[in-house]
């Protein structure tokens, strides 16, 4: 099931920020959504999970605007992978992961055998089975980002949408969250995230959105997508600023 974007338009405070976007996210493959500072990336990932209306346009969960899916049977088909975030609360990994279920047994039940066992899968599946039953504030970057995926896979979503996911991680846990997602999508998934970083974007992703100034400028495959002259544009730079290729 595919999620998509028509004409999207949205406004704070009657300043435009998103005009016209049109999008597709599809199983089984890595979209980045490329752009700078205050380019409205996050905004128009609020929008395509539903936690904002669009001033025009519509969101489209498979046949269906999303606007007509039920919460819970929304948070079934997309989840949400949000930036390095603190726990309020000293949570083990596992039961981070388990609040994943929340879609399926709802706020008035208690998790059941079916619930934990989704958990402990998601956990196997991201390689965090020792970490389980470790405090998530205890955890390193990289480690509290894959409880944080592991916990949209307990959710049971095909579709994942990540904000920025890379922020706070060093070099390594960068390279090792681009190769989950790819792993993520070879087993069927489809892959959204936002970034600000080319690099990223050639590294993980089947096709690249470039977004500026409210608008989608391009979007296809990477090497076709990631130019000098269309970053020099995204980013406000003159051409002859970027570095030239390393001779071999």
């Amino acid at each position: 099931m595919s999620l998509s974007a028509h004409d999207l338009s949205f406004s704070y405070r009657q300043q435009p920020v998103l005009d016209g976007v049109a999008l597709t996210l599809a199983p089984g493959e890595v979209l980045a959504l490329l752009g700078g500072n205050g380019a409205g990336k996050s905004t128009l990932l609020r929008l395509l999970l539903g936690l904002l209306r669009p001033a025009r346009g519509q969101v489209r969960l498979g046949e269906r605007p999303l606007a007509d899916w039920p919460r819970r049977a929304l948070a079934r088909e997309l989840a949400y992978v949000p930036q390095l975030h603190h726990a309020p609360f000293p949570y083990l990994a596992r039961d981070v992961v388990l609040l994943g279920r929340l879609a399926h047994h709802g706020l008035l039940r208690a998790p059941g055998r079916a619930d934990r066992d989704a958990a402990e899968a998601a956990l196997d599946t991201l390689s965090l089975t020792h970490l389980a039953g470790r405090r998530y504030t205890e955890l390193s970057g990289g480690e509290r980002q894959r409880v944080l995926i592991a916990r949209a896979l307990a959710q049971g979503a095909r579709l994942l949408l990540f904000d920025e996911p890379s922020n706070g991680l060093d070099y390594g846990g960068q390279l090792r969250l681009l190769a989950h997602m790819r792993t993520l999508a070879r087993a069927g998934y489809g892959v959204l995230f936002t970034t600000h970083h080319p690099e990223h974007a050639r590294q993980a992703a089947d096709r690249v959105a470039l977004l500026a100034h409210g608008r989608i400028h391009a979007s296809g495959p990477p090497n076709t997508v990631l130019t000098p002259q269309a970053l020099a544009e995204l980013y406000g730079l003159d051409i002859s600023d970027l570095p030239a290729p390393c001779a071999r």
